[in-house]
This record gives C-alpha cells, sequence and structure tokens, in this order.
C-alpha cells in the first residue's frame, strides 16, 4: 500500500527554487506529524524539516531562512519551498511521518542543484 508520493524535484542551477510535494494517505497525515528527508550519495538518511498537526516546524539548521515546510490539512498534503539552493543540497528527498517510520518510506524525489 502506497502511503506518500513525492513529487517536484528536478535540476536547477544554485540559486535556483525548487518546490516539493508530497501526497500522504489520509490515515497517516490525519494523525501524525509530517517531516521532510533527504539522503545524498555516501550519506545516511537525514530529517530537513517537520511539521506538527498544529503547524509548528523544525528544520536542520543547514536549511533554516532557505526552506519552508507547509501542510494542507484539505488535501492531504505536504509541501517543502526550497530557495536559495546549494549543490550540497543535491540528494533524494522523501516524506514521511516524523518521527520517521520504516514502513511509510516513498520513493523519493531526485534533487540536483548544479554549481
Amino acid at each position: 500500500q502506497v502511503h506518500v508520493v513525492e513529487s517536484g524535484g528536478g535540476l536547477v542551477q544554485a540559486g535556483g527554487s525548487l518546490r516539493l510535494s508530497c501526497a500522504a494517505s489520509r490515515m497517516i497525515f490525519k494523525i501524525n506529524a509530517m517531516g521532510w528527508y533527504r539522503q545524498a550519495p555516501g550519506n545516511q538518511r537525514e530529517l530537513v524539516a517537520a511539521i506538527t498537526r498544529g503547524e509548528s516546524t523544525n528544520y536542520a539548521d543547514s536549511v533554516k531562512g532557505r526552506f519552508t515546510i507547509s501542510r494542507d490539512s484539505v488535501k492531504n498534503m505536504v509541501y517543502l519551498q526550497m530557495n536559495s539552493l546549494k549543490s550540497e543540497d543535491t540528494a533524494v528527498y522523501y516524506c514521511n511521518v516524523f518521527p520517521s517510520e520504516e514502513y511509510y518510506w516513498g520513493q523519493g524525489t531526485q534533487v540536483t542543484v548544479s554549481s
């Protein structure tokens, strides 16, 4: 059963912007905080940003001031607006509940930032 579907990745130049979208199943969206995670080649998967049902947010230090997480409770969607992208933001980006659960990992969406 598919619980999340990520989209919106692509190739962008350094300094550019992308908006990632995550379509989540109603079951997990309604009862959980949600998060965006990323994994770069050779690195462990890391939390990028999280948002609670009450829309409190927290961010990794590396993206503070550049990325914004939001959620649409009507559409069961989670978004990640990424501005001022850097080459070190290159990774596969995943949506999951927060804290993450193994069962809910999706396919992710590739973000590549060229310098």
